[in-house]
């Protein structure tokens, strides 16, 4: 259950201090070299799909959504998703999913995909992609590359590599 005092806010730029140095205390430096970290050297995350999790005035938890394809259908990145070790299993990072996922179905996105433990996001809806039906950009273990539709069939049909959004981009520029 979530702290009553728990606010989840959309992420400002001037979040992006403090957010890094969360990922810094929970992922360490080996993260640079995760598949969904090469996406995320190239584009952008979009700040109106990115949310703290905050505790007072002290954040406790961050996700962060980026546009990507998958093949030629345009979907979000969802991650990382992060929360302070002091703070976990006190439903933090389910407000943040559920903010998250519920403001890109509002906006009109499809379709979430992540890099994750299916057992923890099969709870708000992420399922496996089948091998074979998307890839990313360097090394991924399959098993955990996860899709979660925001309208029913939407990734019936989709398929190919991973890569950021182009347009997105461009439109944001």
């Amino acid at each position: 259950m979530s702290d009553p005092s728990l606010t989840i806010l959309p992420e400002t730029a001037n979040d992006a201090q403090a957010i890094e140095r969360l990922h810094e205390r929970t992922f360490g430096p080996g993260r640079f070299v995760l598949s969904a970290y090469r996406l995320r050297e190239h584009i952008e995350h979009r700040l109106d799909l990115s949310f703290t999790a905050r505790i007072g005035t002290l954040l406790v938890g961050s996700v962060r959504q980026l546009p990507i394809c998958i093949g030629d259908t345009p979907a979000l990145l969802l991650g990382p998703l992060t929360v302070e070790p002091p703070f976990r299993s006190r439903g933090v990072g389910r407000a943040l999913l559920d903010r998250a996922l519920e403001d890109a179905k509002a906006q009109g996105q499809r379709l979430v995909v992540l890099v994750g433990d299916e057992a923890y996001y099969s709870r708000v809806g992420f399922r496996a992609i089948p091998k074979g039906r998307a890839d990313m950009p360097g090394p991924v273990d399959h098993r955990r590359l996860l899709v979660r539709e925001l309208v029913d069939g939407a990734f019936d049909g989709v398929e190919g590599m991973i890569r950021p959004d182009w347009t997105c981009a461009c439109e944001a520029s």
